[in-house]
């Protein structure tokens, strides 16, 4: 008898014979479980370049413990985001593929918004470890869409505030960190503390609705506080303490992790709201930092780590655990516009432009990376990488094999993170800035090519506080921008018409990236 498998059941069953397979590959080997790495990704929000004192000696913040793990570890200063907004750069880390090779690929989600930006049988970085073996956890704020019903079964389709008596809170939601490889989630649909639905979800559900709409009388008034949309509220969620909450599923998730399966390797995926605007730390880093509430926020990000590192510490499992920390863009307007007026921090440093800009300081992000013994410790590295290549590179640190139909876009930084001197892994990085594939850029070693004029996101010509940054255009007349950012790192000197031969190298490099599908070469 022949009949035909639904797309979802035949990637089911190409799971289980992935899995079984490998079992049988571990027996035979000799090799265990337990002696693969454990895996740590703690994505940070918003939080630039200039903002980890790491990465800037002029930082107004200490971040020590982010310090302590750059020392420990590997610090690449080459590092870009796949897009200068959040959810295609979160869509591309669990993926490997930029996120404007798919429909709506430019998508910002907001309160219910989705359905989720992941097809049913793409592969995603969880799916590829639970593949190996890995259990996996996801806690904080998702942002790559879901969907949630209304009482007649409807998929709700709305992201304003008005979306949210729609949702039947007692049917399950679809198309979350569940539907595609994560074990267990806690956290939020979208940005926690800024977007319309302002309740904890747990795995497919929101154990406590959200049942009035927010108070705002109550939570701090300052120039970092703005962002906080008047959107519906759950009577347990903590506007100013959803970081410490976030904080503590992780730990309650690796403690009983390693109670219950301590000879099977995990994977947690942190995502954080600091430092997303609005600018909410706890209270006990108010007044902390003698850099305002959002110095305070971002001395609270970097608890966060310290204290996920401590965990891994008491349990027993920090030098078998790979630990990433990055962003998923630069800097926020306002805490650029407010932290560089009042406390000389500047949060995008040393770089033109912030989030939403396709300039440097739009996607150039911080990512360090430790793993003891195989990592050298106090090392800085020069490669270009992006966020998109994790997969590939935990793909290599787990023998996973990775098909040509994933990960387009992704690249295994394995020997780089090995040895930083080593040769360039990739010939050239793509980056799209806020209004997706019209917003698209190309670097190849030195050179950069912007494919639009302008910013690509921010409007630096309207009348708006954001005026005082904007730097006169050596050619407003050029259909796109070409840099040397070895002579000029502060993109500020045009050269589309001096150096027409490399603009047509790097747009004819681009154009064949976008027709092919995909960066990395086809696996023969």
């Amino acid at each position: 008898m022949f009949f035909h498998l639904s797309s979802k059941l035949s990637f089911a069953l190409a799971r289980f014979v992935a899995i079984f397979s490998l079992n049988i590959v571990y027996l035979v080997a000799g090799v265990r479980a337990e002696q693969l790495p454990n895996i740590v990704v703690i994505l940070a929000d918003d939080l630039g370049y200039g903002d980890v004192s790491c990465y800037n000696e002029q930082a107004k913040v200490k971040t020590a413990h982010l310090d302590q793990l750059a020392k420990e570890g590997m610090r690449f200063v080459d590092a870009h985001s796949p897009c200068t907004v959040c959810t295609p750069s979160r869509y591309s880390l669990m993926t490997g593929q930029m996120g404007f090779r798919i429909p709506n690929g430019g998508t910002v989600f907001s309160g219910v918004g989705g359905p989720s930006l992941i097809a049913n049988d793409r592969l995603t970085l969880p799916e590829m470890l639970r593949n190996a073996g890995y259990s996996n956890y996801c806690v904080g704020k998702w942002h790559i869409g879901l969907t949630f019903f209304d009482s007649n079964g409807n998929p709700v389709r709305g992201n304003g505030v008005e979306a949210i008596p729609q949702v039947d809170f007692s049917k399950p939601i679809e198309g979350g960190p569940r539907s595609h490889g994560f074990d267990s989630f806690f956290g939020t649909a979208c940005c926690p503390t800024t977007d319309w639905l302002y309740a904890f979800i747990q795995d497919e559900r929101v154990p406590n609705p959200p049942t009035q709409l927010l108070d705002k009388s109550n939570l701090p008034k300052h120039p970092y506080a703005n962002d906080c949309r008047r959107g519906w509220i759950a009577s347990d969620f903590p506007m100013e303490d959803v970081d410490l909450a976030f904080l503590k599923k992780s730990q309650e998730y690796l403690q009983q992790h390693l109670q219950e399966r301590p000879h099977v390797p995990f994977f947690l995926y942190h995502s954080t709201q600091a430092v997303h605007l609005p600018s909410f730390p706890a209270k006990a880093f108010q007044g902390k930092s003698s850099a305002g509430p959002h110095g305070d926020f971002i001395l609270e990000l970097d608890y966060v780590v310290g204290e996920l590192m401590k965990t891994l510490d008491k349990l027993g499992v920090a030098d078998n655990t790979i630990v990433i920390v990055t962003s998923d863009n630069g800097p926020e307007v306002a805490s650029i516009i407010n932290m560089r007026k009042d406390f000389q921090h500047d949060g995008a440093r040393p770089w033109r432009g912030i989030k939403r800009d396709a300039w440097e300081g739009g996607h150039r992000v911080p990512f360090i990376v430790r793993w003891p013994n195989h990592i050298p410790p106090q090392t800085v590295n020069n490669q270009l990488c992006s966020l998109t290549d994790v997969m590939a590179t935990l793909a290599a640190v787990t023998n996973s094999e990775l098909p040509n139909d994933a990960a387009e876009d992704s690249f295994n930084m394995l020997p780089a993170w090995q040895d930083p001197a080593h040769a360039p892994i990739r010939d050239y990085v793509l980056m799209q800035a806020f209004a997706g594939k019209r917003t698209l850029s190309i670097r190849r070693g030195n050179w950069k090519y912007i494919d639009h004029p302008g910013s690509g996101g921010n409007r630096y010509e309207a009348p708006s506080e954001l005026q005082i940054f904007a730097i006169e255009e050596e050619a407003p007349d050029a259909p796109g921008q070409l840099y040397d950012l070895a002579h000029d790192p502060g993109e500020r000197h045009n050269l589309y018409h001096q150096n027409p031969s490399m603009v047509k190298e790097l747009k004819t490099l681009l154009e064949e990236s976008k027709s092919s599908g995909r960066s990395r070469p086809i696996q023969h």
